[in-house]
């Protein structure tokens, strides 16, 4: 999570910069963002679908554990080792 954090502070910092510098952002517009959102979600469909037609239930878990790993890419944290280990 800290990763997710120090990035957005970093393009925060440097929105800033630009809005100083007077320069436009080569980011593309929020609708594009927007839309970006709209594929990595529809992505997900397919494969509830597939296990709905197969006969299997639909739980938050498979869904959080699944739907994240796709969306997210690898979480710190999420290797499969406990805190302390």
């Amino acid at each position: 999570m800290k990763l997710y954090v120090l990035s957005f502070g970093a393009g925060l910092l440097v929105g800033v910069v630009y809005s100083l510098l007077n320069v436009r952002s080569p980011a593309p517009p929020v609708v594009a963002l927007v839309g970006l959102l709209g594929i990595l979600l529809g992505e997900q469909l397919v494969p509830v679908a597939k296990r709905l037609l197969a006969g299997h239930t639909l739980t938050v878990s498979v869904l959080h554990e699944d739907g994240a790993r796709h969306l997210f890419g690898h979480l710190p944290g999420r290797d499969g080792k406990d805190a302390a280990g």
